[in-house]
């Protein structure tokens, strides 16, 4: 029975078209889907969700596998009373809850749990949690760097002189936004805490060290820690260097504040559990036990094709109930005070006519969702970083910033694919031209100095959380998400059609403008 689930489940998702948001590297990787006819063998109306056996080895999960546990969502932001006896009397165990945003967590002891729990007054939904891909790690193109386990760490900048970094020169993101005239003036973010919700995070990176607040970090994926992942990539790792990576290899936009590394992800898939658990904690302040973040960034997302016609009931509520799930997770981030900023996505997909897609977490409730631009030809003397990459989603329905996000679309629009030597202050690097047109920041690699080239919404977002940081820093660390949202929209550069438009929403972000200057 709960193979054959599975197996519905796998092939419904391919169906529905769930598409991924993050870090895609080159070309999008599409499933073939598969045809409905195929859904349609046996019951086709019904998903026979009987009992869920809990998974305990995530290690070998994939995308559309359920984890074994319920998300139960009450009517309103409070938990019935008595729900754990309820809950028992139905066949099953609370093993988390959250009553601030009326959410709980369940396991399974009995086939008829779910009928039964759906039958308890005061509940609006209970769901199966499912495991989706958010992140991809992106299909490198040419070699990243390395600062010699040897370096005489005496010789570099120490953080933060962005100007001794041993890599200046490499980073073109930066000075698009006009982050170094903020440095200078200085306001570097420091003493504003930035959670970052993703994959792993190499904690001995020389660059991630300085700023990495350990004890708060935390994984919400059973069985890993906080810095554990698989490759040498790390999507979490190289997005928490464009927020703060401390200026010693490089510089991240906000190179003083703090980064919680807070693990929702495993080799970029997760449940929603896992990133429900993570917004809770990273919104929650410290005096309750939480991470006491002012900034959440989530370089992660799935696009839901929800609103098709899909044959079974069952399935496509289920998106819909976690879509709530969600949508009061961050509106508990919003009444904490905390801005949660999410990448837009890697779809080239236009949601201003694609209505029956849903992005999330960039469409969720009081997040503010980033698009991607980059440059066509940095080294070949072009200096386009505002226009928006290819592979950027967009949409004013969608998207709220721009960001620099770097592209390969000098290679895969273009069709140029020559070599290019980037001579920085301290080094120089020969590769294919379009690799100097990504985005440069910290990776796992094979040491604590690895560097390394990505593109996607999935290094715009951070970008501009780092801005916020900035932002929070000159303000005193007392802005509310509403005056974060407000402020971006009065410094942001206005590009594209004036007004909100459908590539930038209301402008590329500038950092310096953000902090008072210009």
């Amino acid at each position: 029975m709960l193979q054959s689930l599975k197996n519905k489940l796998s092939l419904g998702i391919l169906t529905s078209a769930i598409l991924f948001a993050g870090c895609e590297g080159n070309l999008l990787q599409e499933d073939p889907l598969i045809p409905l006819a195929e859904l349609e063998q046996g019951n086709p109306d019904k998903f026979e969700l009987m009992e869920i056996k809990e998974m305990t080895d995530f290690s070998h999960m994939r995308v559309g596998d359920l984890s074994g546990r319920f998300l139960i969502l009450a009517n309103n932001a409070n938990l019935p009373k008595n729900l754990a006896s309820s809950i028992h009397n139905a066949g099953g165990e609370i093993v988390k809850a959250y009553p601030e945003i009326g959410v709980a967590v369940a396991v399974a002891h009995s086939p008829n749990f779910l009928a039964n729990s759906r039958k308890i007054s005061g509940l609006a939904s209970v769901t199966p949690d499912i495991i989706l891909q958010y992140t991809k790690t992106p299909e490198m193109r040419g070699g990243g760097v390395d600062l010699n386990e040897n370096t005489d760490m005496n010789t570099l900048g120490a953080p933060f002189d962005y100007q001794s970094a041993f890599f200046d020169g490499y980073q073109w993101a930066p000075a698009s936004i006009d982050a170094p005239q903020a440095w200078e003036a200085g306001f570097t973010g420091e003493g504003v805490r930035v959670a970052v919700i993703d994959g792993g995070f190499h904690s001995t990176h020389i660059d991630l060290q300085p700023n990495l607040d350990i004890a708060s970090s935390i994984s919400t994926v059973p069985g890993f820690n906080f810095n554990e992942d698989v490759g040498t990539f790390w999507h979490g790792t190289h997005v928490a260097g464009i927020v703060a990576a401390s200026g010693i290899g490089a510089v991240g936009i906000a190179p003083k504040a703090s980064i919680i590394g807070i693990k929702a992800l495993h080799d970029g898939s997760g449940a929603f559990e896992w990133i429900l658990e993570g917004l809770y904690y990273a919104a929650t302040p410290q005096s309750k036990g939480g991470a006491g973040a002012q900034v959440i960034n989530m370089s992660l997302g799935a696009t839901i094709d929800y609103r098709s016609e899909w044959k079974d009931k069952e399935f496509r509520d289920a998106f819909r109930e976690l879509q709530k799930i969600y949508d009061r997770v961050t509106r508990y981030a919003y009444q904490n005070g905390v801005t949660v900023i999410a990448s837009s996505g890697n779809g080239e997909t236009n949601f201003d006519s694609s209505k029956e897609l849903y992005k999330i977490p960039a469409e969720n409730q009081h997040v503010i969702a980033i698009s991607a631009t980059g440059p066509t030809g940095w080294l070949l003397g072009n200096t386009n970083f505002t226009q928006p990459a290819y592979y950027t989603d967009h949409g004013k329905s969608l998207v709220d910033f721009a960001a620099p996000g770097g592209t390969l679309g000098l290679w895969i629009v273009d069709g140029y694919d020559g070599l290019c030597t980037l001579t920085g202050t301290n080094a120089s690097s020969t590769n294919y031209c379009e690799v100097f047109d990504m985005v440069f920041s910290t990776v796992r690699g094979n040491s604590n100095g690895s560097y390394n080239w990505a593109q996607g919404t999935s290094m715009a977002s951070p970008a501009a959380a780092g801005v916020v940081a900035l932002m929070m820093e000159a303000n005193g660390g007392a802005l509310s998400p509403a005056q974060v949202r407000s402020k971006l929209a009065q410094t942001a550069t206005d590009l594209g059609k004036p007004g909100k438009d459908e590539f930038y929403g209301h402008g590329f972000v500038n950092a310096a403008k953000a902090v008072g200057l210009n």
